[in-house]
């Protein structure tokens, strides 16, 4: 196939650009290599630009470009529409930027397909986790229950796990599926639903087949190391290697669901190829739950370095406590199946951050960001 890859110089694109051509497609790649991901100079800067730049048609536009779309558009057969602003905390006070790209993009491919004559068949659009808020709990009073956002004063007294509005005791944790409640507590979260709902509508009304892959926090080695608005494996790897500490939101018992970058590329590769993907949502993650504290430790004992870790009460609001994926549909439909545990994925992720050069942390400068607007307590 000819398949147009948005965003495509990024983490996720370049490693899934790199193997479809491995299985003999034509890759075009549409990106605007935002400095914040790739560097002030790309050809210098970003080694995932340098990755894929020579072995795709590389297009150097936006999504939020007319021009860009109809340049990019004729002649190809899928599209995988990665492209987006992806900083959770950032996107709270940086709105009309997140919501210019992430959904005004959207929306300008898909009325460029509705309205004109191309050969799309298939799009799969990068969805996230995100769009859940928290994840899926059981209340021994209520049975099945999707908290809504965590109140201010709960945090401030160091009651972080979301309460059971009935019994006020703590909820049970489960795996978050297809079917859980759509309920985002940050901006990104609320364009990515957005997103989701433009491309699965639209595509079912003429005719193209749309998957949307609700992806959960994505990493290995290519991801942006100089980021600070996303990827916590990123952020902490670039503060150990700095000889800076590490400070813990709540108590560091708060978590996510990490999955590699190669069963991400699997799952999506099998998404673009299979017919039964049409039309359907997919949680893609590994299917655990690991701790940030758990997260923290285990990379500082693989980097070989002593820094200070401090668990600091502070948090961020907006950010949720737990979601990690049930991927039961997603075995069922796709055939997807996680093959890099966290052990094994954060050990080679550790390997290749020691092959790189040191990135300046920036870290810091974001956490002032938030607290100038009230956002980091």
């Amino acid at each position: 196939m000819n398949i147009l890859i948005t965003g495509g110089a990024g983490f996720i694109g370049t490693n899934l650009a790199l193997q479809l051509i491995k299985a003999g497609h034509v890759v075009t790649i549409l990106d605007n290599l935002s400095p914040q991901i790739h560097g002030p100079n790309p050809a210098v800067t970003s080694m995932l630009y340098r990755s894929i730049k020579d072995k795709t048609n590389f297009v150097l536009g936006s999504v939020t470009d007319r021009a860009a779309w109809e340049s990019v558009l004729p002649g190809q057969d899928a599209i995988v529409h990665l492209a987006a602003e992806t900083g959770t905390g950032q996107s709270m006070y940086e709105i009309r930027r997140y919501v210019d790209v992430n959904i005004g993009g959207t929306g300008l491919m898909l009325d460029l397909l509705a309205n004109g004559s191309y050969q799309i068949k298939k799009i799969v659009i990068a969805s996230s986790r995100s769009i859940y808020g928290e994840g899926k709990y059981h209340s021994s009073a209520l049975g099945i229950i999707y908290p809504g956002a965590r109140k201010d004063e709960d945090m401030q007294a160091g009651r972080f796990e979301p309460l059971c509005p009935k019994t006020g005791e703590p909820l049970m944790l489960l795996a978050t599926d297809e079917d859980s409640k759509i309920h985002p507590s940050s901006v990104y979260g609320i364009t990515k639903q957005n997103q989701e709902q433009m491309v699965m509508t639209v595509c079912a009304s003429i005719g193209i087949g749309a998957t949307a892959l609700r992806y959960q926090n994505v990493y290995g080695p290519g991801q942006s190391l100089s980021n600070p608005y996303t990827g916590i494996l990123s952020i902490f790897s670039t503060r150990i290697k700095n000889g800076n500490g590490l400070s813990i939101f709540e108590d560091g018992k708060e978590s996510r669901d990490f999955v590699f970058i190669e069963d991400v590329v699997a799952a999506t590769t099998l998404a673009l190829t299979s017919d039964a993907a049409n039309g359907e949502v997919f949680g893609i993650g590994a299917g655990v739950a690991t701790d940030v504290l758990t997260v923290a430790k285990s990379l500082v004992g693989l980097f070989g370095k002593e820094v200070p870790i401090e668990v600091t009460g502070a948090y961020r609001l907006g950010d949720i406590r737990h979601n990690y994926a049930d991927i039961a549909k997603a075995k069922r439909l796709l055939g997807f199946q996680p093959k890099v545990p966290f052990s094994e994925g954060i050990a080679s992720f550790t390997a290749w951050v020691n092959e790189q050069e040191v990135q300046t942390d920036n870290y810091e400068s974001s956490i002032e960001e938030m607290k100038k607007r009230g956002l980091y307590k």
